[in-house]
């Protein structure tokens, strides 16, 4: 080397370098970090955010999150007390509240993982197991909104429960949380997804569902097709009525004018007894005799008296 004084000056800005590099980390917000010598923890963990140091080499800043993670369970299907065999997707929320002993533990989120899955769908077995089904789909015992017809199926929705979904949650939550702060975890939360029958019951349920629906409907048109029948024969009693009534009232109006009339008529006929025999006999000739009629009348006969004189 030409310059071996600038060589030696390049390797130990280089060594310098790699030594600053080697012993600085930067923790930000939303991590904490373990520092490990050999693969085994040193201190206590670095949970303030900012530049720090450690030795360079033999030293290693391992890095873990501190927000709320996510707990995400595969669907199981775990029978009821009942014997009800359902499909269940659950998922919760946890971070890690201890690093160090989270470290110590599991090493990681993935081991972290692995340990929630058998740590709550354990206890995620065991609660429904004990429980019917209906305290897994209901939260309380409040009435429902509209009730259609009485049935066994109706009845069975609304039978009471002891605990409800909501409950059997911090039930398990509870049971769970404790278990899991061994290994530097806070559970937060755990809630049911979904809940759903298996395939092979599932079917048989929405049969049972449309002929219930369709047994209620049935149900309806008879007490609808029965109305119906009450208020035609109510409409023909009453038009029955109301036409009697009517025709009642028409004859009186009659009888009454009938009488009026013939009292009219008695008074005039009494005035002129001889004019009225008159007026009657014309009458009688009017209805009587047409231009084909043929009268064979006796020369005294009251009938032709008027045919035979004016007056």
């Amino acid at each position: 080397m030409k310059n071996p004084k600038l060589l030696i000056i390049s390797v130990a800005i280089t060594v310098g370098i790699a030594v600053l590099l080697s012993s600085v980390y930067v923790v930000n917000e939303t991590q904490q970090v373990v520092i490990t010598q050999f693969g085994e923890p040193v201190g206590q963990p670095i949970t303030t955010p900012g530049l720090h140091f450690k030795v360079p080499f033999t030293q290693d800043a391992n890095y873990f999150d501190k927000r709320f993670l996510e707990w995400d369970g595969s669907p199981n299907q775990i029978p009821t007390k009942d014997k009800r065999f359902i499909w269940v997707d659950s998922y919760a929320r946890w971070r890690i509240s201890d690093p160090l002993l989270f470290f110590q533990r599991l090493r990681d989120e993935r081991g972290a993982q692995s340990r929630l899955d058998d740590i709550l769908d354990g206890e995620t077995r065991n609660a429904i197991a004990r429980n019917d089904l209906v305290e897994v789909v209901r939260t309380s015992n409040r009435d429902p909104a509209t009730i259609p017809v009485e049935s066994e199926e109706t009845n069975a929705a609304l039978e009471k429960i002891q605990l409800g979904r909501q409950a059997l949650t911090r039930q398990i939550l509870a049971t769970t949380a404790p278990r899991v702060k061994e290994f530097g975890i806070e559970l937060m939360d755990f809630q049911f997804k979904r809940i759903n029958y298996v395939d092979q019951v599932q079917n048989d349920v929405f049969q049972r569902m449309i002929a219930e629906r369709k047994r209620v409907a049935e149900r309806y048109r008879s007490e609808g097709a029965g109305e119906a029948a009450r208020i035609s024969g109510e409409r023909e009693r009453d038009l029955q009525r109301i036409q009697s009534e009517a025709y009642r009232t028409a004859q009186e109006t009659r009888g009454k004018a009938d009488a009026q009339a013939t009292r009219i008529y008695a008074e005039a006929n009494n005035r002129d007894a001889a004019f009225y025999a008159f007026t009657k006999s014309m009458e009688t000739y009017e209805s009587a005799v047409d231009a084909k009629t043929i009268l064979i009348l006796t020369t005294n006969g009251d009938l032709l008296k008027y045919l035979e004189r004016p007056r």
